[in-house]
């Protein structure tokens, strides 16, 4: 046996055990992120931010992504903070600590329309957060009262386009207020499509539907999941889905889109969507591994079935991907916004 080598390798180990211990006791371990289960061993629960209160799409597949993720990430609790259109929550975070213990379920509302409708905003919609995964898209869809759609023939978007040029302001539609995903989706159709109806905003989207129902209005952009009973029932025509392309959960809704093409609406592409953000500086490794563990849940038969339920597509996505997608987003609702004159202090 060499007991010089042996010493040698000795001396060596304890040096590096000295070395490793310092680095710990320093905490540079935390600029290289942290694995699922060093997330999951910290003996603290990760807090999912949700800003808005319960009940609503986002709080229930947060919800619903907590428990699929246990396994990987550890306990997950879900903290309701509404207010302000969803900016108290998304800012609570953008100041939290980048450490992958507080995360935020942001929305198109709270990184892509608010900067431009809030007079001030406690947060930078980009430099404040880092991207997880995008989560789901909601499809939105422009519906009409079924007495009024039969009243004046209108049957697709083309005969809605022809009226309303033919009778300019004589169609109006509701929203759930000034700056509302409905109000925009309006603006944003007038806007491509050359055409001018008077937006009516109510208090909330029930109150909007309800107008609809008894024919307050002519016609609005609701969710989807909201307007598919009364589509069902036949009090409502759906004309067709705000997305790119069809809705899955109910294919036989041609898009928007689809419209001939000498009516400007070839581009036409607005849902609601939410996903996942980190304060910014969050480390790499980090990124990953919350990344990893949600995007597998998202995946999982189980949470497609719980999206479906709720008419919402699942879309998982790498953090670059998110991060591109929003930034788009932030850029096309600055004109939509600027064009409708909402603006809220």
């Amino acid at each position: 046996m060499n007991h010089t080598r042996s010493t040698s390798s000795l001396s060596s180990s304890l040096r590096k055990t000295r070395r490793l211990t310092l680095l710990a006791g320093l905490g540079l371990f935390g600029a290289f992120g942290l694995s699922a289960g060093a997330l999951a061993q910290q003996g603290k629960p990760i807090r999912l931010v949700v800003p808005y209160a319960p009940g609503g799409p986002l709080d229930i597949v947060a919800r619903a992504l907590a428990e699929r993720v246990k396994d990987k990430l550890g306990v997950v609790i879900i903290e309701n903070k509404a207010g302000a259109g969803g900016n108290l929550g998304a800012d609570q975070v953008a100041k939290a600590a980048p450490d992958g213990q507080t995360i935020v379920m942001g929305a198109v509302a709270t990184h892509a329309i608010n900067p431009w409708l809030f007079a001030k905003i406690p947060y930078d919609p980009i430099r404040d957060f880092t991207p997880i995964t995008l989560v789901a898209r909601v499809p939105n869809v422009l519906v009409m009262n079924a007495e009024a759609a039969q009243r004046l023939k209108i049957d697709s978007v083309a005969d809605l386009v022809a009226y309303a040029k033919k009778n300019p302001g004589k169609l109006n539609y509701g929203s759930g207020g000034n700056g509302s995903a409905g109000h925009l989706a309006g603006e944003m159709f007038k806007a491509q499509a050359g055409v001018f109806m008077t937006h009516i905003p109510y208090s909330g989207g029930n109150p909007a539907q309800l107008a609809l129902v008894s024919g307050q209005v002519d016609l609005n952009f609701d969710n989807l999941a909201s307007a598919s009973a009364n589509i069902k029932s036949g009090k409502l025509k759906a004309i067709a889905v705000t997305t790119a392309k069809r809705a899955a959960a109910q294919p036989e809704i041609p898009a928007i889109a689809e419209s001939p093409a000498n009516l400007g609406l070839a581009k036409f592409d607005i849902n609601t969507w939410f996903g996942l953000f980190g304060p910014a500086k969050m480390a790499p490794d980090t990124v990953k591994t919350l990344n990893a563990a949600f995007v597998e849940a998202l995946n999982s038969p189980e949470m497609k079935t719980r999206m479906a339920s709720l008419m919402a597509e699942p879309a998982p996505s790498t953090p670059e991907q998110f991060g591109a997608f929003v930034r788009s987003e932030l850029a096309k609702y600055e004109g939509v916004v600027k064009r409708s004159g909402a603006k809220l202090d």
